[in-house]
């Protein structure tokens, strides 16, 4: 099982529709909050907790770290998405759960047993 890589940090390039709904979709998947950069310059820094783009006019939600929301914004307006908040989940796969409990098993286990 190969590690997984975080997110946290990214801050990719959209170039076309494709590549936007490309990034809104590991937004989508993302543990932590992003920040998501209007057409405008403005700014809403929050989780996304979804996203549909088999509608007229595409869209996000998104929940404001400052408490507002469930915010809506229409892919038209997102000039970019950055992955700006702690990947809350970072490490915590399956293949890291296991070494940890090896790692404990093996600390609580009697000298040479």
């Amino acid at each position: 099982m190969s590690e997984e890589k975080s997110l946290e940090g990214w801050t990719p390039e959209i170039s076309d529709a494709a590549t936007l709904a490309e990034v809104v979709d590991r937004a989508f998947d993302y543990r932590g909050d992003v920040t998501v950069v209007l057409q405008d310059g403005r700014e809403l820094i929050g989780y996304l907790f979804n996203r549909n783009r088999d509608v007229a006019e595409p869209f996000v939600q998104m929940f404001e770290r400052e408490g507002s929301g469930p915010s809506s914004v229409p892919y038209a307006r997102i000039r970019a998405i950055r992955f700006t908040g702690k990947d809350t989940a970072a490490g915590n796969s399956y293949a890291a759960w296991l070494r940890g409990k090896e790692a404990a098993k093996a600390a609580s286990s009697p000298p040479g047993a």
